[in-house]
Formats: C-alpha cells, sequence, structure tokens
C-alpha cells in the first residue's frame, strides 16, 4: 500500500480535525479511498471522515486496509511537514508500522509510525432527516461560539426561517447572536421547520478547530437528534455529529 499527496501541511490538518476528538482510531482503506468514523470516548460526539482516491497523486492499493494509529503521535509527526513537502505513505513489509515519508526536491525524511491494534466494530452511518442546513464561513460561526464562551460553558442554537442564532445564559448574563439569512456570509439558508438545541460549546469549537476563516462550514439540525457540522480540507470531507443535552428549567 502506497499513498501520496501534493501537499503534507493539509493532511496535517485533516488530521487535526481527526485529534480533536479521539486519541486513537482507525483508518479503512479500500477502492473508494480513506476513510474514517469513531466516536469519542464520552460517546456523545462522532467524526465521519473521508477523502477519496482521487485526492490522491498516488494511489496504489491492493485489498481493503485497516490501519490503528496513534492520531495525537501522528499529528506530530505531520507536524514536521515544510510548505512545499510532497507527503507518501506506505504500509511497511512486515505491516507493523506506517512509513511517513517527506519529499522535497532530493531531500526526504521517513518516519516509522507503529500500527496499534484497536479493536472496535465497525460503526453505522448517521441517517438523519434533517429540518434546517445552514451554511456560512467558519469565522462568523466560532466568533459566535467564542463569545457564548464568555457567558457559559454551552450554547443553545437556533435555526428559524430568517435567521441562524447562538444563545447562551448563566450568572454571568445573557448573549443573542443572530445572523440573518441575507448576510454575506451565508452562503446556503434552508429552514423547512425551527429547530433549537443546546450543546456543549467545547465539543463545538473543537470540531472547528482545523477550519479556516473562510472555509464553508454547513450546520444541519432538527429537533431532538445529533447536530451535524461539515466542512472540506481540500478535497477531505470532514463531518461530526454532536448529540444535544436536555435543557432544564
Amino acid at each position: 500500500m502506497i499513498l501520496s499527496l501534493e501537499n503534507a501541511q493539509s493532511f496535517k490538518r485533516c488530521i487535526d480535525s481527526i485529534s480533536v476528538l479521539i486519541d486513537e482510531a482507525e483508518f479503512l482503506i479500500s477502492e473508494n479511498g480513506l476513510e474514517l468514523r469513531a466516536t469519542d470516548p464520552s460517546q456523545i460526539s462522532m467524526i465521519d471522515f473521508k477523502i477519496n482516491k482521487t485526492a490522491f497523486k498516488q494511489f496504489d492499493v491492493k485489498d481493503d486496509i485497516k490501519l490503528g494509529i496513534d492520531i495525537g503521535y501522528l499529528s506530530q509527526i505531520l507536524g514536521r511537514a515544510k510548505k512545499d513537502d510532497f507527503l507518501s505513505l506506505e504500509l511497511n513489509a512486515t505491516k507493523s508500522s506506517l512509513n511517513v515519508t517527506f519529499t522535497a526536491g532530493n531531500a526526504k525524511r521517513t518516519f516509522s509510525v507503529p500500527l496499534i491494534d484497536i479493536s472496535q466494530a465497525q460503526l453505522p452511518s448517521l441517517n438523519i432527516d434533517f429540518d434546517s442546513t445552514i451554511s456560512m464561513k467558519a469565522d462568523v460561526i466560532k466568533e459566535a461560539l467564542k463569545d457564548a464562551a464568555l457567558i457559559s460553558s454551552y450554547v443553545v442554537i437556533m435555526s428559524k426561517p430568517d435567521k441562524f442564532v447562538a444563545e447562551a445564559n448563566s450568572s454571568k448574563g445573557h448573549l443573542v447572536n443572530e445572523i440573518p439569512a441575507k448576510d454575506p456570509a451565508i452562503k446556503e439558508f434552508k429552514v423547512k421547520k425551527e429547530c433549537r438545541s443546546m450543546f456543549p460549546l467545547e465539543y463545538l469549537q473543537n470540531m472547528l478547530k482545523a477550519a479556516e476563516s473562510n472555509d464553508a462550514v454547513s450546520v444541519s439540525m432538527k429537533n431532538n437528534a445529533p447536530i451535524q457540522i461539515s466542512y472540506k480540507i481540500d478535497k477531505a470531507e470532514i463531518t461530526y455529529y454532536l448529540a444535544p443535552r436536555i435543557e432544564t428549567e
């Protein structure tokens, strides 16, 4: 198995998008590409990560392969990538480690990352018929969450017929952040039914860490169902799900 990408730093962002939720994970590499689906230790959130094989410069995979990886350590290795480094991922002959190679011109650096045994059942995909989907620039929702963090560790997210709303309440005060449907930062606005749910703020902020300011972030909701946060890093697709918190009077 050999996979190669032209931009090592872009793949670092992808791995960072996973590491915000989980420390260890099992990648599946098949004829379709590279993917991962896993829940965080508390099992209130899930990530669904995919890179289609067409995104790779080289994609030499003969059989389905599962790779158990220490995500944090892989992120540290990828952190050594330089701006123009070409990235290659190769399963070694004994299938006990993954060779991570950075190439720039004639210079080459190869790290051997040990594989780990992760025994977990394949998680089913979540098929939710969402009542609203709003896509906006990442910096808009990031700033809304920063505002909410001054008030509470939880945030109420609402999709109304004409606006997206983030609200926070505590003994420190009250915040209402309203973003009209016609705001230039809104890329898509589809609300079939008004939705409202409360979520732990830290999880949402972590899910958006790998998104850059101008990235389009899609937020999909349905009452009494997990929220879906999705965006792309180059050609990689990152989708998160987070279960709502039951609001008390």
